[in-house]
């Protein structure tokens, strides 16, 4: 193998395995660890720079940060890192004199965003900074998007989402409300130097072929447009007995609050094995929790309508066989067809995007999945000065997807209006830093908590099933999040080895807890994986390979398993390790 180039700051990005996996990059670690120190506003202000909802993405995000969290490997339970974002949000202080200051005097630039979701609300906090002018449409009364209109308040409450966008349209975005844009040609038409649509997914999948549809309709309903009606105050009560097809987010969010507008029996029915469901884990438990049945590999047949009035669905019983290539077959068990009683039925089975404003004959040309043709990197269509991103983009995803989106359409977008190629983005800085003071002193925190996950508390569930407003998850307080904080692996604090200095005594083999480190000759990486004292199977994480030893052997470290203790810096006797804490910022619209 050749050695590593450490000096490329991309190694080290997918080594802070939590960060690699946010779609946005933020810095966990290190806000972490402000965290650890009470410092809210600062360990705030870090995530804003880069997720722009700390509040919002603290209770709702996907988190994917936390399934690659090198503690989850280590014990199984990850840091609870999603709960930590919402301890700094709940815990800041005064912020708003900490935001970028907006420019009086503006570039002359005009930019228009099409609907008012995360990316576009993303897009113009990158902008505004900078000079444009932002121009932003959306048919409902306040900004958003499905954050608004799709997430209910027992999971977020409104002033939270009011406050984070109100951080955002206060640095002078100029917002047309109430205002459904009908043309793009219009739109382009207005002049504007560049486009951004962010205008989600916002069909919701049906079954219009299933018998029974159409004599059953006023009964049932597509899931997120009954979770924007009771958002808006059109839906007020629900049936007594309520099936919710579906097993993703959304599912799990009409199950929950049909059970706080009345419904008395309320179950889930998905097609797949409960394995396959799309839903987080938590929310499926957050389910479970409320005593709302799974109800899985059941494939619905009919919607029964008796007299005008829908009384029940029949199911046909199915299992899943898995083929070599990967691919799902659901087959029939051969048993009879499985009849639920039900007074309502809300489908959430997907989402679809809809671009019903966007004319043929524009320019902007579509794929056969009936989604822009988009560059990937840059989020630029057919038409040179518009773009898209979120769900608008590829299909239905996450806040955080929509927040990465918007990060790059506006780095896009400040490229394309200073006439600079596209392509040639903007690094991000890396910030090193040594960490250790002496042989036993350390800048960082490097002992390794033995504390198992913290729990969050929740609000009493006979109190919070009675008011679809009431937040269910609590959140930690600050002692909680304090022992929280600390199980945190510093992953951002890198072992650095210089082999110019080592003597090969072997003193960091001896004292490393997870035997991470190997002194041993080269060879293929295939090969040398299983050569390693433990074998390196997980191929997703590099090795750590340095040039040839005195003795023509070279140190290998398994990244997938090293704590980052710092144990191996500490006991080299010449320096040869060091720990380097490297601070990644992801470059933003503007930066050069």
């Amino acid at each position: 193998m050749k050695p590593t180039d450490i000096h490329e700051c991309s190694y080290f990005l997918q080594v802070i395995d939590c960060q690699y996996a946010c779609p946005a990059h933020t810095p966990v670690p290190e806000y972490i660890r402000l965290i650890a120190h009470r410092d809210y506003s600062s360990a705030y202000m870090l995530n804003w720079d880069s997720n722009v909802f700390p509040g919002v993405l603290g209770r709702i995000c996907d988190r994917p940060c936390e399934p690659a969290c090198r503690r989850g490997r280590a014990e199984g339970e990850p840091v609870a890192i999603c709960r930590l974002k919402r301890l700094a949000a709940d815990f800041r202080g005064d912020v708003e004199s900490l935001f970028p200051r907006v420019p009086d005097r503006k570039n002359g630039k005009r930019i228009a965003l099409i609907g008012g979701g995360p990316a576009s609300l993303t897009v113009a906090r990158d902008l505004a900074v900078l000079g444009y002018e932002l121009e932003l449409y959306d048919n409902q009364s306040r900004a958003g998007g499905f954050m608004r209109s799709q997430v209910p308040s027992f999971r977020l409450p409104e002033e939270v989402l009011d406050t984070e966008v109100g951080y955002i349209l206060n640095l002078g975005i100029h917002t047309r409300f109430n205002q459904y844009v009908t043309s793009l040609k219009k739109i382009l038409g207005k002049g504007y130097d560049a486009v951004f649509i962010g205008t989600g997914a916002p069909r919701g999948r049906d079954l219009p072929d299933l018998p029974g549809r159409e004599e059953g309709d006023t009964s049932i309903t597509v899931g997120i447009e009954w979770l924007a009606g009771v958002v808006f105050g059109h839906v007020k009560k629900t049936g007594k007995k309520v099936i919710v097809l579906g097993g993703g987010n959304t599912a799990m969010d009409c199950c929950r609050t049909a059970r706080r507008l009345g419904g008395e029996d309320v179950r889930v029915v998905v097609r797949s094995p409960r394995a396959d469901m799309k839903a987080s884990q938590w929310e499926i438990e957050d389910a479970a929790g409320e005593d709302i049945p799974i109800i899985d590999n059941h494939v619905p047949l009919e919607f029964v309508v008796k007299d005008g009035r829908l009384v029940g669905m029949r199911f046909e019983k199915v299992r899943a066989c898995y083929h070599d290539n990967g691919k799902r077959e659901l087959m029939a068990t051969g048993e009879k067809p499985i009849f639920m009683e039900c007074d309502e039925v809300l489908i959430a089975i997907g989402q679809q995007n809809a671009f019903p404003w966007i004319e043929q004959d524009c320019g902007l040309q579509f794929t056969a999945r009936g989604l822009p043709v988009l560059d990937e990197l840059t989020l630029q269509t057919s038409l040179a000065n518009v773009f898209v991103g979120g769900d608008a983009a590829f299909g239905p995803a996450n806040v955080i997807t929509a927040v990465a989106h918007g990060h790059q359409a506006a780095i896009s977008i400040d490229l394309y209006c200073r006439g600079k190629d596209l392509h040639d983005r903007p690094r991000s800085k890396v910030s090193p830093a040594d960490q250790q003071l002496d042989f036993q002193d350390w800048i960082y925190d490097s002992h390794v908590s033995d504390e198992r996950r913290q729990p969050v508390p929740h609000a009493p569930r006979a109190k919070s099933l009675k008011d679809r407003l009431l937040e269910v998850e609590l959140g930690f307080d600050p002692e909680v999040g304090r022992v929280e904080s600390e199980r945190c692996l510093n992953c951002d604090v890198q072992t650095v080895f210089d082999a110019s200095l080592c003597i090969e005594c072997d003193a960091c083999v001896d004292i490393c807890p997870t035997t991470c480190i190997n002194f041993i000759k080269n060879g293929p990486e295939d090969e040398l994986r299983q050569r390693l004292s433990i074998p390196a199977r997980n191929l997703q994480q590099p090795l750590y390979v340095s040039v040839p030893l005195p003795t023509g052997r070279i140190m290998v470290k398994d990244e997938n398993v090293c704590l980052h203790c710092g144990l191996c810096a500490e006991r080299c006797p010449t320096a040869a390790w060091r720990m380097l804490k490297f601070v990644c910022r992801s470059a933003v619209a503007g930066d050069r």
